[in-house]
């Protein structure tokens, strides 16, 4: 019993170790943050540089850029909003079907839960115990069912609402940084230089630390960000002197 007692006080602070972990990478906070952080500081970005390109004032670019940051916050907030009620709506619908299926099928469940259990090399011995146990608690067997045959996780009530806000809010946050130097500069041909900077720098540091928190390498997920977004910018500011051409 002495054994049992320690192993059980053991095994309590392991577990308590492992929730106080910090698993950024699997964070949909910060997936949210870096949707909306990398669309502000390209989108916004690109149109500046294509407007610049197009010889027009500092204030109409500034102006274009605000309304298009405003737009483009709304959009992707909204898109992070039914992205996540859709979500929620197929765990629903498949939560409602496996418990179903408990019910109507329990044996063809319960061969199910022993061939997933199989996979993970836990031999027919050791796994029929587990079987008849979760057969006992239909609950847990859902939960089971769900997160190891469907691979799904139950989500949060509010995810929906957070993930809209977080997108629309990091999507504003990044949009405002190349739009920064059309408000101090008037020159828009002097403040496209200034905005240009300013962005591959801010694009280097944000692709950096997005690297480090996704599990990526940093530097090549700055160099790639920041690629990205001088792409996108030098194609829009091309093709309006093109067309001004």
């Amino acid at each position: 019993m002495a054994e049992k007692g320690s192993w059980d006080l053991e095994k309590q602070a392991l577990l308590q170790k492992a929730h106080d972990e910090e698993h950024f990478t699997s964070s949909e906070v910060v997936r949210d943050i870096i949707i909306g952080v990398s669309d502000g500081l390209t989108v916004p970005f690109a149109l500046a540089a294509g407007l610049s390109g197009a010889d027009v004032s500092s204030s109409i670019i500034l102006i274009a850029g605000v309304a298009e940051v405003a737009a483009g916050a709304i959009s992707m907030g909204l898109g992070g909003y039914l992205a996540a009620t859709s979500e929620a709506d197929h765990y629903k619908r498949e939560l409602k079907r496996e418990e179903d299926e408990i019910i109507n099928v329990p044996d063809i469940e319960a061969a199910e839960c022993a061939e997933i259990l199989a996979r993970y090399g836990v031999e027919p011995h050791e796994y029929e115990p587990v079987v008849n146990a979760l057969r006992r608690n239909p609950q847990a067997w859902v939960d089971f069912m769900m997160k190891f045959e469907l691979g799904l996780e139950k989500p949060d009530p509010m995810r929906a609402l957070w993930s809209a806000l977080t997108i629309a809010l990091s999507y504003v946050v990044g949009g405002m940084v190349p739009l920064m130097p059309y408000v101090v500069i008037p020159v828009a041909d002097q403040a496209v230089v200034a905005s240009v900077v300013i962005t591959l720098i801010a694009l280097l540091i944000f692709g950096f630390v997005k690297g480090h928190f996704t599990g990526n390498q940093p530097l090549k997920s700055a160099l790639q960000t920041a690629l990205i977004g001088a792409i996108a910018s030098a194609a829009a500011y091309s093709i309006a002197k093109v067309f001004q051409a």
